[in-house]
């Protein structure tokens, strides 16, 4: 019948939000009876656009710049089924409300470990060894002669590392970094982890000690109600002088004036983020100003590689929710 066609498109609508990688784009596009509608720009589609783009809709497949709330889930109406996220962060979706809609969410875990983990390990020695700083100088010429303590940072040798969340991403940190000599680790997080930690000899230990006895802290948490401005004054109170801050998580993890006054006032080394609140950062932000303060624009998982392999399981995780099937990484709401 002419109405049972039309029930068999809708069946497989989908809204993209962004131009994902091509790959990703294909398996949507090269799936049977799939209709896709995309806002086809490197840019955020605008709120007007999205709410317009999802009506009636059966899939959604967004980005973690997507605040996907009631507003547009309402705009969707009761025939959105699936919500994917080019993501392994889920901190820009209505959980409550989606669950309470019986709509299934799929995410990127996994995928992005590695390339998230390396990005970690630079970032934290772009800040340990003052690597823009330096760089910095050779291009302004104030690069003139050796002097025997100019540039000087420190090293991860004989040194303790503290990471906050040792979950996929926090222990293929400390799987990185470990060659370089590391003679303790300690974790924090919502309970101990002794299988994960036992590759390390990791020890589990409360938030204020591994403030106290950690000389670089990496932040590899997820953002909950919990995790929240964990990191703030009396976090970085209780740091190192000489102790050096990563965050590779969420930018509300850290309470961002804290850091500031921690960094300039010299409570602490030096900071590496890769998460900011907000995203993208204010040019005149009061962080961009100090030389001891690494920033890069959360680029955890930008590697070709991660971006093509994150947009297939992204369009992957969609169409099996459309028909009904189990998802490769499904999010248990």
């Amino acid at each position: 019948t002419v109405a049972g066609a039309r029930g068999a498109a809708a069946a497989m609508s989908v809204f993209v939000t962004r131009r994902i990688p091509a790959e990703g784009l294909r398996v949507l596009s090269q799936a049977s009876g799939c209709r896709v509608q995309q806002w086809d720009s490197e840019e955020p589609v605008p709120r007007a656009e999205l709410l317009a783009g999802v009506a009636g809709k059966r899939g959604l497949l967004c980005l973690l710049s997507d605040r996907i709330d009631r507003e547009v889930l309402d705009a969707a109406g009761p025939d959105l089924k699936v919500i994917s996220t080019l993501s392994v962060g889920f901190d820009h979706l209505a959980l409550d409300e989606i669950k309470k809609r019986g709509i299934r969410v799929g995410y990127t875990p996994d995928v992005l470990t590695d390339a998230t983990a390396e990005l970690s390990v630079a970032l934290l020695l772009s800040a340990c060894r003052r690597l823009p700083e330096a760089a910095e100088q050779v291009k302004s010429g104030g690069w003139t002669t050796w002097k025997p303590l100019w540039m000087c940072g420190y090293g991860l040798s004989d040194s303790t590392v503290g990471i906050i969340g040792l979950g996929r991403i926090g222990q293929a940190v400390a799987r990185r970094l470990k060659p370089f000599g590391v003679r303790k680790f300690l974790y924090t997080g919502s309970g101990p982890k002794p299988e994960s930690a036992a590759e390390f000899g990791a020890e589990f230990v409360s938030l204020t000690r591994l403030a106290k006895e950690s000389d670089f802290v990496v932040v590899t948490c997820a953002l909950t109600p919990a995790t929240q401005g964990m990191c703030n004054k009396d976090f970085f109170g209780r740091m190192k002088k000489t102790s050096v801050f990563v965050n590779t998580s969420r930018g509300a993890v850290v309470n961002q004036e804290d850091l500031y006054d921690a960094l300039a006032n010299g409570q602490i080394a030096a900071a590496g983020l890769d998460v900011t609140t907000p995203e993208p950062l204010p040019t005149d932000h009061p962080l961009l100003s100090l030389k001891n303060c690494v920033i890069l624009p959360h680029i955890g998982s930008a590697t070709y590689a991660t971006r093509s392999t994150m947009a297939v399981l992204a369009a992957n995780n969609l169409l099996a929710g459309l028909r009904g099937e189990p998802m490769p990484h499904e999010l248990k709401l």
